[in-house]
Order: C-alpha cells, then sequence, then structure tokens
C-alpha cells in the first residue's frame, strides 16, 4: 500500500504518519528567543514564585489569604508556559535562511507587499506559528496572508481573505534576511 502524501503549509509533502510527529518550521533566532524565554521562566519567574508561595503560606491560615492563592495561581500558569515553551522547542526544526533563495516567497522570506487599493506597503517576515508576532511584522506561514504569499514572485498580485474582508496586495520585493 502507498503511503498517503499530504502538502503541508511549509510547501513540503509528508505522509500521514510523518504528519503525525511533523516538525514546526522556525528560524534560528525564533528559536533562541524561546529558548531564552524558556531559560528565564525557569531560573527566574518559577524560583520567585516559589518564594512568594512560601511567604504567603509564612503569614498563616492559607484557606483565606489571597496572597497564597495569588501565588498558587500564577504557579500553575508558569508550568503551563514552561510545557508549552518545552513543547514547541521539541516540535521545532531550525530552518537555515541562508540555504534559502530569494526569488519566490518561501518560509523565512521577507516579504514587502502594497495594497492595491491603498497603495500602503507593508513588509513582513513569514515564520513558523511559534514566533509570529504582529508587533515585530513577523506573520506565521499559515495565516491567510502567509498561506497566500507562499510560491508566489514579485509583481504577483494576492487576494487574501482575512478577518476584516477581502483584501489584494502586490508583491514588491522579496528578500531572505533574519529579522531581529
Amino acid at each position: 500500500m502507498r503511503p498517503l502524501y499530504i502538502e503541508t503549509a511549509y510547501g513540503a509533502a509528508q505522509t500521514g504518519q510523518e504528519n503525525r510527529m511533523k516538525k514546526i518550521p522556525i528560524t534560528k533566532t525564533g528559536f533562541n528567543k524561546l529558548k531564552k524565554e524558556l531559560d528565564h521562566l525557569k531560573s527566574v519567574s518559577i524560583p520567585q514564585n516559589i518564594r512568594d508561595i512560601e511567604e504567603a503560606r509564612a503569614h498563616g491560615d492559607i484557606s483565606e489569604n489571597a496572597e497564597y492563592a495569588a501565588a498558587k495561581e500564577r504557579q500553575s500558569f508558569l508550568h503551563g508556559k514552561m510545557q508549552e515553551l518545552e513543547n514547541n522547542l521539541a516540535s521545532s526544526q531550525i530552518i537555515d535562511l541562508k540555504d534559502l533563495h530569494d526569488d519566490r516567497v518561501v518560509f523565512g522570506a521577507t516579504v514587502r507587499i502594497e495594497d492595491i487599493h491603498t497603495g500602503k506597503e507593508i513588509r513582513y517576515q513569514l515564520v513558523g506559528p511559534c514566533e509570529s508576532d504582529i508587533n515585530e511584522n513577523k506573520i506565521s506561514v499559515t495565516s491567510p496572508i502567509g498561506k497566500a504569499l507562499i510560491g508566489k514572485v514579485i509583481g504577483d498580485e494576492v487576494t487574501v481573505r482575512a478577518p476584516g474582508g477581502i483584501r489584494e496586495f502586490q508583491i514588491v520585493d522579496i528578500r531572505i534576511e533574519e529579522m531581529a
């Protein structure tokens, strides 16, 4: 029996079994940022939270202690965040951008697009879902705009069905560069 191949948002075909254990693409910068966040959580935030719990416990009856309840709630949040970061790092596959070409839009590319109706230009880097941050102009390749841009070349027009309605863009420039 032949394996079932599935086309992913990143342009690679995977068998059904590989898809269950698929790696999430990430830039080296994005991977290092997640790792730094995890290290800070483990070395600063969680130890501080432990001290906060101990201090609140020292105030006496914990059944009516708001500080204790808040510290325990924070502990739950921190441990959940730690597990999320560890899972994201474990499932990440670092994509080396220096091996990529800028002849078409691919994962890691920085794309300058122009809104056809307003003339406004926007610059985005297409990254993995774990490192997308609209404030840094980093959008996920799985977002509506990211999906529409993948595989396109300079001069192509793309139509995007976004939450705010249908938008039309023209690709002005494509570069392969790590955005900080």
